[in-house]
């Protein structure tokens, strides 16, 4: 029998997600409240419902890909009395630890199940099926899960319990925040110093400052082709998702006492720069780093 499955949030990364679930052979109700997205999921099979408890009841499984964790609550007050007992709810945004263990508890004590699998991999791996999920919930839950996410991942991990997958996903994200301004600035200092693009990939691609941001991602037109920076920057992770990522980073390491200087200072760059390039990749950090490079140069 098919595997009855709920899906809300269908923008850039869940219209995706849930289309591939129909593709293998998945029986999806979709809510989305913007009409394009409602459109998108009927062209994918999925059949769309007029509100979220529609798309919550009688299902086995309620995949949740929403913005932030104050949603992810004020949705779930409407899903979990909706849902049939046992149901698993599984939120695949990025949001605050302690949202996504309020959101664990709170469907716990409806009588459901809860797993929160954050993803890494961008618009691109989410079309692919080729997203990884960063898995926070009980062992007997995951693998319940398992399958599911098997469908729109190429990679699976149970991190820990409840929670645990987001703190993976904002640690993996401030790191890669961290790398790309870092490189942005390696990048910029070596036109100043008359050394091309091509030859600065050519050397730290195989030496010791090599990074996926620069192997997989570099921000500069060129050295790799299938990088936003060869399409104007259009996004694959929009700067505006990365600001809120390492905005999430920066309340963790406050919370928890770390000194993460780095990390909060990323924080910022990006926060100044996505005041008025929140729709651009956040790999054109580069051109704001030159931008201001060139400025103090002026000066």
């Amino acid at each position: 029998m098919t595997k009855k499955i709920g899906f809300l949030g269908l923008g850039h990364m869940g219209a995706p997600m849930a289309a591939n679930l129909v593709k293998a052979g998945y029986d999806v109700l979709a809510y989305d409240p913007v009409p394009a997205a409602q459109e998108q999921a009927r062209a994918d099979g999925a059949t769309v419902v007029d509100t979220a408890a529609a798309a919550t009841a009688g299902r086995e499984i309620v995949i949740t890909m929403l913005p932030n964790g104050k949603l992810v609550l004020d949705v779930y007050a409407e899903l979990l009395p909706a849902a049939a007992p046992g149901t698993l709810f599984i939120d695949c945004s990025t949001i605050d630890v302690a949202d996504a263990k309020e959101a664990a508890t709170r469907a716990v004590a409806a009588g459901h199940r809860a797993l929160d699998a954050p993803v890494s991999g961008g618009v691109a791996g989410a079309a692919a099926g080729t997203l990884t999920f960063m898995v926070g919930g009980a062992a007997e839950d995951f693998a319940a899960g398992l399958p599911v996410l098997e469908v729109m991942g190429g990679k699976v991990v149970h991190c820990g319990d409840a929670g645990v997958g987001q703190a993976a996903k904002i640690c993996n994200n401030m790191l890669l925040g961290i790398s790309m301004v870092a490189l942005s600035e390696a990048l910029v200092l070596g036109e100043k110093l008359g050394l091309s693009h091509q030859s600065f990939f050519d050397v730290v691609s195989t030496a010791s400052g090599q990074s996926w941001a620069l192997t997989s991602y570099c921000p500069v037109p060129g050295p790799v082709p299938t990088s936003p920076a060869n399409n104007d920057y259009q996004p694959g992770f929009a700067t505006a998702l990365m600001t809120k990522d390492l905005g999430l980073a920066a309340n963790a390491l406050r919370a928890n006492g770390v000194d993460g200087q780095l990390g909060a200072l990323a924080a910022e760059i990006y926060t100044r720069f996505n005041q008025e390039n929140a729709g651009k990749d956040f790999s054109a950090i580069v051109t704001d780093v030159r931008n201001r490079s060139e400025h103090e140069v002026d000066q």
